[in-house]
């Protein structure tokens, strides 16, 4: 039998790209079979279609197409130089899909399985740590990827499906994601040494009100709640840096540039004073947020579960 084959493909010229992707995807798996066996019976037998089934689907592969793949004789059939051509790429195609398909697999594994895990940069040297250590006690296999960043990034990744979940402060409210709090941080006041203040142990954050102060960048957590608290405290500080890491403010405090309002160091400083601020409450939440609506795999379901057992004993003494 003979088939004519246009010189034009018979899909839409004005969708062809999209088109195509849904005429071919399909049926690249058949091609290939067809293709590897040289037989059409016996790729139809592989792949457990009607062998009526994979002939029509060939046929019209070539027709959408506009190009002859196979040169037949009866069920059996050979690659034409186009087809050949064409196989090359369907193999790599499907070897694509293949990879992609054991990739999500492997990551939603209950025992090996992938958790994409998002957290605060002041949580990265002590408490996160911490977690997973415990977390892998009873989950050894189970892989981490990790992202440290500030909290309106993290949600941001969240929503772009770069994260499973992410430890962040404030707790978010948004109509997508689900929030849970976790603990609550006291902040303190941290003076130089050699201020005028560190002789004190509590402190009214008005006391500080002239003070010049160094901060995180606008859009960290940390930054909001530290002007919400001066706010509340009648005034607004006097910003002599702004900065990316809890840290290097607290180093920037001992060389004496301003005072800062952070969560305790997981190691002392030397050359800074930490002032327990008694009035507003000087204090941040820690929550858990995630997708709302999206499924879980199984390593990040127990993951989760771990997490949410850890309320009010998620940051270490």
């Amino acid at each position: 039998m003979v088939h004519q084959y246009s010189s034009q493909p018979r899909l839409s010229p004005s969708g062809y790209e999209e088109d195509i992707r849904a005429v071919l995807a399909p049926r690249l798996a058949y091609f290939e079979a067809v293709a590897r066996h040289e037989h059409v019976t016996r790729a139809a037998h592989e792949l457990g279609v009607p062998q009526s089934t994979l002939s029509r689907a060939m046929v019209r592969l070539e027709q959408d197409l506009g190009v002859a793949l196979f040169a037949r004789r009866g069920r059996t059939v050979s690659l034409t130089p186009a087809g050949r051509t064409f196989l090359g790429s369907a193999e790599r195609a499907l070897a694509e899909v293949e990879k992609a398909a054991d990739s999500v697999r492997a990551d939603a594994d209950p025992t090996a399985g992938k958790v994409a895990f998002g957290f605060l940069h002041t949580m990265g040297s002590e408490t996160v740590p911490a977690l997973i250590r415990a977390f892998r006690a009873d989950h050894p296999k189970v892989r981490f990827q990790l992202v440290q960043n500030y909290g309106e990034a993290m949600i941001e990744r969240l929503r772009a499906g770069g994260l499973d979940l992410c430890l962040t402060s404030p707790v978010p409210d948004a109509p997508d994601l689900v929030a849970m709090r976790l603990d609550e941080q006291r902040l303190r006041l941290v003076v130089p040494d050699d201020h005028r203040l560190a002789g004190r142990r509590r402190i009214r954050l008005a006391e500080a009100a002239d003070e010049t102060f160094v901060t995180l960048e606008p859009g960290y957590g940390l930054r909001r709640i530290t002007d919400d608290l001066c706010a509340e405290a009648g005034f607004t500080p006097r910003v002599a840096f702004e900065g990316e890491e809890a840290e290097t403010l607290r180093g920037l405090v001992a060389a004496g540039l301003g005072v800062a309002l952070l969560p305790p160091p997981a190691v002392a400083r030397p050359g800074v004073v930490e002032l327990t601020v008694t009035a507003p409450r000087a204090a941040r939440e820690i929550g858990v947020a995630w997708l709302d609506g999206h499924p879980d795999t199984p390593p990040v379901a127990a993951f989760k579960r771990f997490l949410l057992s850890r309320r009010g004993s998620l940051l270490p003494d």
